[in-house]
């Protein structure tokens, strides 16, 4: 059988796997794909895309948490049958845009979701800080140093003048990753919260050779610090603390390895980190806070540090210069006095496989 990539629906004989992307576009889309010719910020969080043909359509980005319930995804999908026949998109950060098409029903549907209060708040576009996106946290996952969704909504409670505004000199992403194995993406945002262990897994000898393959566990290890060991008549094994890393690798395999703990376990706020490839190369975030207690459930020490990088860069970035590009502008040293941080060893690069040539930009340069 052979694939033909302009009939990608021909002898296809399951449902298995997404359908085809075009088939959820809305008409004006659809008519136009490949032929718009500009974009245009209306005001924060409403945008019009603009075709070659001038057909136009418009955009309304709300907050939305990443954790919600059918309900509201129901609610949601009421107000775009309402106002955008039927068409909306969630973002790879959570809000959630609704697509007009017909700009008479425009303003209506602006002045609906704001007549909501917070529950739909219209933001997150252009120079403004968006969603935060992030991880599991306690919700769901089995190795997190801190909560996710918790922490975020603390965050963004205290950041919300900036969801619906254009205060800041330009975009600003923050994300949150609740431990080193980072499934957020937090080595690429401006500011970036990330969940730290500490401490080694704790070894429940008793329950090792019960419950966990031991050669297993020792393998799952990526710097090779796990080796068998008997204590007394027991198959256990034995954890080189000088060699582990944290990342509850070997909890995985094996829960009697448990990772979580309650004085070990908090938060290291990374800072300047960016995907974009304009004005400057692409950055890496780096440390700005090496750590921070667990403080549930308003992390209240967290969000105050948070809080203070976003209002000294807004008060101190030029326009269109993100978090990195203000820092690297007025030098490290500046940074942390301007933010009150305190300078630590920890900051101190001194990973002997750190390369300082990685090439993270397509802006080559001989």
């Amino acid at each position: 059988m052979a694939f033909d990539p302009n009939n990608l629906m021909q002898d296809r004989i399951t449902d298995i796997g997404p359908p085809k992307y075009d088939r959820f576009f809305p008409p004006v889309i659809k008519e136009n794909f490949g032929k718009w010719k500009y974009h245009e910020i209306l005001e924060p969080g409403v945008l019009v895309h603009v075709a070659e043909s001038g057909a136009e359509i418009y955009s309304v980005r709300i907050g939305s948490a990443r954790l919600i319930s059918v309900d509201l995804i129901r609610e949601m999908c009421d107000i775009a049958d309402k106002f955008c026949g039927g068409f909306l998109r969630w973002t790879t950060r959570n809000n959630v845009e609704f697509l007009v098409s017909d700009k008479s029903k425009l303003q209506p549907l602006i002045d609906h979701l704001r007549s909501r209060g917070n529950w739909f708040p219209i933001g997150g576009t252009g120079n403004s800080v968006t969603n935060i996106v992030h991880t599991q946290g306690w919700a769901h996952c089995h190795t997190p140093a801190i909560d996710a969704s918790g922490v975020v909504k603390a965050v963004m409670d205290e950041l919300f003048e900036y969801f619906g505004s254009h205060k800041l000199p330009a975009q600003v992403r923050i994300a949150l990753a609740c431990c080193l194995n980072m499934c957020g993406a937090v080595h690429c945002s401006d500011i970036a919260i990330l969940g730290v262990h500490r401490k080694p897994p704790l070894i429940e000898h008793d329950r090792v050779q019960n419950v966990c393959e031991i050669p297993l566990v020792i393998a799952a290890c990526p710097t090779a610090a796990i080796k068998p060991k008997k204590v007394g008549e027991m198959k256990s094994v034995e954890i080189n603390q000088n060699r582990c890393m944290f990342c509850g690798n070997c909890y995985t395999m094996c829960p009697a390895l448990p990772l979580a703990d309650g004085e070990g376990d908090g938060i290291a706020i990374w800072v300047g980190g960016k995907v974009s490839n304009v004005k400057s190369v692409p950055m890496f975030s780096k440390l700005a806070v090496p750590y921070i207690p667990n403080e549930p459930p308003r992390w209240p020490t967290a969000v105050k540090t948070v809080k203070k990088i976003v209002t000294e860069y807004a008060a101190g970035g030029r326009r269109y210069e993100r978090v990195g590009e203000w820092i690297n502008r007025i030098g490290w040293e500046r940074f942390f006095e301007k933010t009150g941080l305190e300078f630590r060893h920890e900051h101190i690069d001194d990973y002997r496989l750190a390369m300082t040539t990685w090439r993270t930009t397509t802006q080559f340069k001989f």
